[in-house]
């Protein structure tokens, strides 16, 4: 059976055996799977009540309840902000400075990387002990599968719907310019309600044992320490280790800072200690490692240690007249600390900036 109007196919049965295929002009209104709605980018002029449409600007479906057009809430999601690309399913929002995560439509749960700034190396005044390696910036994650800093899981994801969200991307934290200042921790990143902690500053090879310049400053992860009994700065839950601690007074060479995924080495000898690992996420479709801490600097003729995996600066070997190495930008990651027994002043290397990552499916 097949009803026509004007030589337009409305119902015809013969479609799909016993269900009936509702057609008009050619397009498919309804079958035994689906119904098909007006679209339209407005609302149809002179309506009546029950009358329903779908707007294909917003994706969203709209019924007429007599006095005005009432959306359902199945808006398509969508939002702006920092560098948006996609990955599989994923849509992705990459901040490497600060700015604003803009949702104009719909509602999502959001998974985000969120890495604050490193702290600084420690410096070497001349024939003094070697700097501390800086710590990394806090790590927090929600991505599923994945790891927060710190060695604890993967945090909740956040649902968020229409409005304006402030991300601020942390800079990294200076490297000492002096044998008795303490590097400066790194700034805290924020997205929404999460805020990662910056990195602690490392500890100074100045003279004199016991100065509170030697100890690094605790942070997202701690800062490393030298030569003395004092530990290296702590590292914040959930978020990155702590740094090295001197191995006693009469070890020269800075200890590592402390990552988020591992501690910092300690200095017992004159050799500087490493910094701890970082961890590695693949939030936006490549598996990079971020947010390692700096290596210590060496004292008399030893060696500077490595830097964490994961962007942190190195620590300078004995005897050169380099700073330390600054840590990798936008991965949070630690500076590395100045060698000791070189002529003048060396300084830490700077820490790295942070990164604010975010992603969601739709």
């Amino acid at each position: 059976m097949a009803i026509k109007v004007s030589g337009t196919t409305v119902i015809d049965d013969s479609r799909n055996g016993d269900f009936v295929t509702v057609d008009i002009g050619g397009t498919l209104l309804a079958n035994s799977t689906r119904i098909r709605m007006p679209t339209s980018t407005s609302a149809p002029s002179s309506p009546t009540e029950g009358d329903v449409y779908y707007n294909s600007t917003t994706g969203q479906v709209s019924v007429y309840n007599g006095s005005s057009f009432s959306t359902f809430n199945n808006a398509k999601f969508a939002a702006t902000g920092g560098t948006k690309t996609t990955s599989g399913s994923y849509t992705i929002h990459t901040f490497t400075s600060s700015g604003t995560f803009q949702i104009t439509s719909g509602t999502a749960d959001i998974e985000y990387l969120v890495i604050a700034g490193g702290g600084g190396g420690g410096a070497s005044d001349s024939n003094d002990k070697g700097g501390a390696g800086g710590g990394a910036g806090g790590y927090r994650s929600s991505v599923s599968g994945e790891s927060s800093g710190g060695g604890s899981t993967a945090e909740s994801t956040v649902s968020l719907g229409i409005g304006s969200y402030t991300v601020t991307v942390g800079g990294g934290g200076s490297g000492s310019t002096s044998g008795t200042v303490v590097g400066t921790n790194g700034s805290n990143s924020v997205f929404n309600t999460i805020t990662s902690t910056g990195g602690g500053g490392a500890g100074s090879g100045g003279a004199n044992d016991g100065r509170s310049y030697h100890a690094g400053a605790n942070g997202g992860s701690g800062g490393g320490s030298v030569s003395t009994t004092v530990g290296g700065g702590l590292g914040t839950s959930g978020q990155g280790y702590a740094g090295g601690g001197g191995g006693g007074a009469n070890a020269a060479g800075g200890s590592g800072g402390g990552g988020a995924g591992a501690a910092g080495t300690g200095s017992a000898t004159d050799a500087g200690g490493a910094g701890g690992n970082g961890v590695s996420s693949a939030v936006n479709g490549s598996a990079t490692t971020r947010a390692g801490g700096g290596g210590g600097g060496a004292y008399g003729t030893s060696s500077g240690a490595a830097g964490g995996s994961g962007g942190g600066g190195a620590g300078r070997d004995a005897g050169t007249s380099t700073d330390g190495g600054a840590g990798t930008a936008n991965t949070g990651s630690g500076g590395g600390g100045a060698s000791g027994n070189s002529s003048g002043t060396q300084s830490g290397g700077n820490g790295g900036s942070g990164i604010v990552i975010l992603r969601y499916t739709t």
